[in-house]
């Protein structure tokens, strides 16, 4: 993906930014009241998926088909929901952008269901690493053995990460 560039940047009305919340309550339920801020802003930028700042940090990010945390996000406001555990061995993968195989998971919560997005935490310190979409739910996941269980949505370092506002 090419570097992602601020067009322009305004706050949202209330009620959209109730909208805004109650699409992230379907993904992350009453977590995403620890999202709430008197002002919401929107960036206009030139990637295919929509930002919004959050007491001015970029928190959170729309696709149209979703709403879910950006990865500083899920660091800056941890949230329980949607976790795919890996072991130590899979992070310096992760970080750079790899999807998520199956012999790297530990843990996956029950709340995880295929084609939506979920946050891929190390096991040590329980820490963000990536943002990703499953592509199997939960007790698939859990049953198998091999192959590619989550594919990378948005990483440490990629273009959303690195976004100057």
């Amino acid at each position: 993906m090419k570097k992602i560039v601020v067009k322009k940047r305004h706050s949202i009305r209330k009620s959209q930014g109730v909208d805004l919340l109650l699409r992230l309550e379907e993904q992350i339920g009453s977590s995403a009241n620890l999202f709430r801020a008197d002002m919401i802003e929107v960036l206009e930028t030139n990637a295919d998926v929509s930002l919004f700042m959050v007491a001015k940090k970029p928190l959170l990010m729309d696709t149209g088909a979703w709403v879910f945390p950006t990865l500083k996000g899920a660091v800056q406001v941890p949230f329980p929901e949607r976790r795919v555990t890996v072991d130590a061995g899979a992070i310096p993968y992760v970080v750079n952008g790899a999807d998520i195989m199956r012999p790297g998971i530990v843990a996956v919560t029950d709340d995880v269901k295929a084609g939506c997005p979920v946050q891929i935490v190390d096991e040590r310190h329980g820490k963000p690493l990536a943002i990703g979409i499953a592509l199997f739910d939960a007790p698939d996941m859990r049953a198998s053995t091999a192959g590619k269980m989550v594919k990378k949505f948005h990483h440490v370092g990629d273009e959303i990460w690195n976004m100057e506002i």
